[in-house]
């Protein structure tokens, strides 16, 4: 369906959320345990999360997709990331509460809070990699 302002094909949403981790063991037990998030699909290379059956965070291990990965079905560009990369995952305003609480009891530290003239609150905080995670109740955005 093409999008009536400018007669271009249209994008329904943002599928994928990549992240990438130095240890993916690591990093499932803390996504395993802080989010609950069903497993889509695990191996060596990446974990690929189901987040409210909407859209997929994958966890990549740092340095294994820097060739390309040749599949059955074709072929998926080389790609990696460094550095604290971010992520805001979309929270009801009335989990909010229960959210800090969960994060506290999980030893996790709150980075920072902020909130948004629209009337969102987002709460920051890192994953063992130090990727910057934000919860975000609606408000935060014209569109959320």
């Amino acid at each position: 369906m093409a999008d009536d302002r400018t007669g271009s094909p249209r994008i329904a949403r943002v599928l994928e959320t990549a992240l990438y981790v130095d240890d993916l063991v690591r990093a499932s037990h803390f996504y395993d345990h802080l989010f609950g998030f069903p497993k889509l699909f695990a191996d060596a290379r990446l974990i690929a999360y189901d987040v409210g059956g909407e859209s997929v965070l994958l966890l990549f291990a740092r340095g294994a997709s820097v060739t390309t990965q040749t599949l059955p079905g074709g072929e998926i560009p080389a790609h990696d990331g460094s550095g604290a990369l971010h992520v805001a995952l979309a929270i009801g305003r009335d989990e909010l509460d229960a959210w800090e609480k969960r994060l506290d009891a999980g030893g996790v530290a709150i980075e920072g809070r902020v909130a948004w003239p629209r009337g969102g609150v987002s709460l920051y905080f890192r994953d063992p990699d130090r990727n910057l995670l934000e919860l975000a109740t609606p408000g935060l955005w014209r569109t959320y």
